[in-house]
């Protein structure tokens, strides 16, 4: 397997997870946030290897909700 489907299933892995944990409900959080902001960043770092630039826009304004929302949970 290459490493570009490593990064894509990896992504997809973590943000299934994080619809899991949204599904839980509370109890979950912010652990969903983590599980998203871990499966943005493997997209993302796909979409900058193969320049997929409408790709980079979403992860990148996904990331940057993640982390507000992963600040707000820990302050």
């Amino acid at each position: 397997m290459k490493f570009n489907d490593i990064i894509q299933w990896l992504g997809a892995a973590f943000i299934i997870i994080g619809h899991v944990a949204n599904a839980i409900g509370p109890d979950a959080y912010p652990w969903n946030i983590v599980t998203f902001t871990l499966g943005t960043a493997a997209f993302l770092t796909w979409a900058f290897m193969v320049l997929n630039r409408p790709q980079m826009v979403v992860n990148i304004v996904s990331i940057v909700i993640c982390l507000i929302g992963l600040v707000t949970a820990w302050r």
